[in-house]
């Protein structure tokens, strides 16, 4: 399915399921898209990861029965999904700027969240600096981590940075440390959506495994052959990663005659030398296969 098809079908498929128990992996089933490219995706062309824009819906819908005084705000916190009136009152109050019974006794104002609509802009100018090519399997080596579709944006840096501070302070064990020297782990970030029916995927912080003992914490994992679109980044980190990860998904994927995602695994590929660059080296890898 076309990508921004893809997106406009998934916010129907919320909009008429919004009172339902539902979770990103449901609406990423529904565009027959892994849930991690899918994610990624709606985060970068709305601004919004899934798991909030059907909070906010919720919540506008939530205010104007509030205004309404057509029910009580007990049975409004179980209608909308909360555990407990205290939680709906905190997330009303965190979403509205007040809390529902203020807002019910002296008809103030809320915060309206509408039903998303999906445009591409068409860029000109500047094309993306990327070649397909075919790869055969490789293997890495280095550590992983599980995250939460929900919070990996804000997690995944805290992960890098426990890992280059432990390398500069020599807090690994010494197989460890020589292991990441030797293998360059670091190189590369690997997403690996393949925890069928979860909200986590798994992280691979990771360099190319040469063979050997693998030391305690570390683990081989070996990337599938595949072709590759490969974008070019050139910049200082980590700006100028994200731009042209956003202009994967907002130019590239959308609308592409030629190439459609091929499985669930997104590499991020990093040179040595300083990250604050003018010209530093970075690229993203995106698996494809012909349409």
């Amino acid at each position: 399915m076309e990508w921004t098809e893809s997106l406009k079908r998934s916010i129907k498929y919320m909009e008429d399921h919004l009172m339902e128990d539902m979770g990103p992996e449901d609406v990423a089933a529904e565009v027959f898209m892994s849930p991690f490219y899918f994610q990624k995706g709606f985060k970068i062309m709305t601004g919004y990861s899934v798991g909030e824009y059907i909070r906010n819906r919720r919540l506008y819908l939530a205010a104007l029965e509030v205004l309404s005084e057509r029910e009580k705000i007990i049975d409004l916190a179980y209608k909308y999904g909360y555990d407990t009136p205290e939680s709906f009152t905190k997330a009303f109050s965190r979403f509205h700027g007040a809390p529902p019974m203020q807002i019910r006794g002296s008809g103030g104002s809320i915060r309206t969240f509408l039903p998303l609509t999906i445009t591409v802009t068409i860029q000109g100018g500047n094309k993306m600096d990327y070649v397909v090519e075919r790869m055969e399997s490789f293997q890495v080596i280095g550590f992983k981590k599980v995250f939460s579709f929900e919070t990996a944006y804000g997690e995944i840096p805290k992960f890098w940075e426990e890992f280059c501070d432990r390398c500069r302070n020599g807090r690994y064990e010494e197989d460890v440390l020589r292991t990441v020297k030797d293998c360059q782990v670091g190189e590369f970030a690997i997403s690996v959506d393949d925890m069928e029916g979860q909200k986590q995927f798994h992280y691979f912080l990771a360099g190319k495994y040469n063979g050997g003992p693998i030391p305690e914490g570390m683990e081989v994992f070996e990337v599938p052959a595949c072709h590759w679109a490969k974008f070019r980044c050139s910049g200082p980190m980590p700006g100028a990663l994200q731009t042209v990860n956003t202009r994967i998904f907002k130019e590239w994927l959308p609308g592409n005659p030629e190439y459609d995602i091929a499985m669930p695994i997104n590499i991020e590929w990093y040179s040595m030398g300083d990250i604050k660059s003018a010209d530093y080296e970075s690229g993203i890898w995106i698996p494809v296969k012909q349409k």
